[in-house]
């Protein structure tokens, strides 16, 4: 018994004492939907034993495909009780992406959302033979309705079945260099997600947070430290604005997590200028690094509210903050481009490929280590190696660190452009181009150049009814950063691929210009 002394908790323990302190408060909405967290407590106890009445175990791998909706995050808490594996998918995901998933992580059983992805459940079970269970959300013709056996279950009280060292989830990397690497957490990492979410973010005194993007992803790994603060997690599913700024005035919204290209399709929407946005205290943006420029529109138009993220799939959600009162444009207008300090539990430091922190203000990347780093990831031991070297988590996100202690990410070390012997960081020069008041948003990549070897090319979305010349920008971009970093070519674009996270999709984007031709990952 002496070593169980010092266990940690587990999700599922998390999971049960918001149930039990939110009482009858009202913890999801959708649509016309609303479920206290005692009716979820209770929906979770008959689905828990719907499972184990068809033979799922603690240990077993379970996955859900689902758009946004209560069930979906209801599959993520019986497994945290269970002691369950489970691989979150994203929904926008092809089917080629959801087979590897689930058999790269030896899934064997599946949970649906019939209405959206009833066929994709078809072609999955005749792909993959090792699926042996595929439930539906409710009624559907490939599987039995596991809500409906849910339903005729008695219910009872929650019986934790998981350790703090087992593995919790499973997180498929977005796959931008070769196939996807499930990232394994074991329940103190996602602890610790969640005790650090708590901690250091600027929470509002009520919490109804909004969720636009999918919750099997970023937005998901927050509904346990709303439920832990008693608060309403509301959901939609897929992103509109129009409906972002109705459900903000219909449910007198105070929170919301939206990445940087959504924020811009805020700013740049005609119905902004009607939109009731007063109840809002805190946006929370990330995944993707924002344009200086346009978070300071965003400022003028919802107030001082921002916060950002930095974290990655490695190391969930918070490695730094910057916090809303370091959003200042008047004292402070540079640290508008950090993503932040270090969040208390994790060390971070600036190496160089050596493990030697490299100087102030020089660029190093990004290492992590502490209680919020993964496992390792899922039968990949040479990439964990890699990952996890000199005793630190190598994110591959360079950055500089000024004398406050702030970080500046300057861009991925696999997207930084060698343009005739000079390192070139893509995320410098998009900076500049969208301080333009024409520009809405901008991509600048490395494309194959017989003379420089690469060349800085810049992909640029402008606002709606203004021009700016190609000539301006180059010029705007060489008076405040010097000719090698200037873009040779710009070309205007009605739209920028994005991922299904969001985030700007520079795979898809270098392979216009590079045509099967290798590029060097620096």
């Amino acid at each position: 018994m002496q070593e169980q002394l010092y266990d940690g908790c587990t999700m599922g323990d998390l999971v049960q004492r918001a149930i039990e302190r939110g009482g009858d408060r009202v913890a999801f909405i959708l649509d016309d939907q609303k479920i206290t967290y005692r009716e979820f407590g209770s929906l979770l106890s008959r689905f828990i034993q719907a499972l184990a009445a068809r033979g799922v175990r603690k240990g077993d791998a379970i996955a859900a495909l689902s758009s946004n909706r209560p069930e979906a995050f209801m599959a993520s808490a019986a497994a945290f009780v269970m002691g369950l594996r489970i691989t979150w998918m994203h929904p926008l995901g092809s089917e080629d992406d959801h087979a590897y998933l689930l058999e790269d992580s030896g899934v064997t059983t599946l949970l649906v959302d019939p209405p959206v992805f009833g066929e994709r459940a078809h072609a999955l079970m005749r792909r993959l033979p090792g699926l042996k269970n595929v439930y539906g959300f409710g009624p559907n013709d490939f599987g039995e309705d596991i809500l409906a056996a849910a339903a005729a279950c008695p219910g009872g009280p929650l019986q934790q079945q998981a350790h703090a060292d087992d593995i919790c989830v499973l997180i498929y990397t977005g796959g931008t260099t070769g196939k996807p690497k499930g990232v394994i957490h074991t329940h103190r990492v996602q602890v610790t997600m969640v005790m650090i979410e708590l901690a250091e973010w600027d929470w509002p005194r009520e919490v109804r947070l909004l969720a636009m993007t999918p919750i099997t992803h970023a937005a998901g790994a927050m509904i346990v430290a709303v439920m832990l603060r008693s608060g309403t997690f509301v959901m939609s599913k897929g992103f509109e604005a129009q409906r972002f700024f109705d459900l903000v005035e219909e449910h007198r919204i105070t929170a919301t997590f939206l990445v940087p290209t959504m924020i811009y399709v805020l700013l740049d929407s005609p119905a902004i200028r009607q939109a009731d946005l007063s109840s809002l205290g805190m946006i929370i943006y990330g995944a993707s690094p924002m344009s200086p420029a346009r978070l300071i529109e965003g400022m003028k138009v919802f107030g001082p509210v921002f916060m950002q993220l930095y974290g990655q799939s490695e190391a969930p959600n918070t490695v730094t903050i910057l916090r809303q009162c370091d959003h200042d444009p008047e004292r402070f207008p540079h640290r508008l481009a950090s993503c932040g300090m270090p969040v208390g539990s994790s060390q971070v430091k600036l190496l160089d490929d050596d493990g030697r922190e490299v100087p102030l203000g020089e660029v190093g990347e990004i290492c992590v280590r502490g209680p919020l780093v993964m496992k390792g990831y899922w039968n990949k031991p040479d990439e964990t190696a890699r990952a996890l070297r000199h005793g630190w988590l190598y994110t591959g996100d360079l950055a500089r660190r000024d004398a406050d202690g702030y970080l500046y990410i300057v861009d991925r070390s696999k997207d930084m452009i060698i343009s005739g012997g000079f390192n070139v960081f893509p995320r410098e020069v998009e900076d500049v181009l969208t301080t333009d008041p024409a520009v809405a948003s901008a991509a600048v990549i490395g494309v194959p150049d017989a003379k420089w070897g690469e060349a800085v090319k810049a992909l640029v979305v402008l606002k709606p009814g203004m021009q700016v010349s190609a000539e301006a920008l180059i010029a705007r971009v060489r008076d405040a950063k010097g000719a090698v970093q200037a873009p040779k070519t710009i070309d205007f674009v009605d739209a920028l691929p994005v991922t299904g996270l969001g985030k700007l999709d520079k795979k898809a984007i270098r392979a216009r210009y590079w045509d099967g031709q290798q590029r060097a990952v620096h």
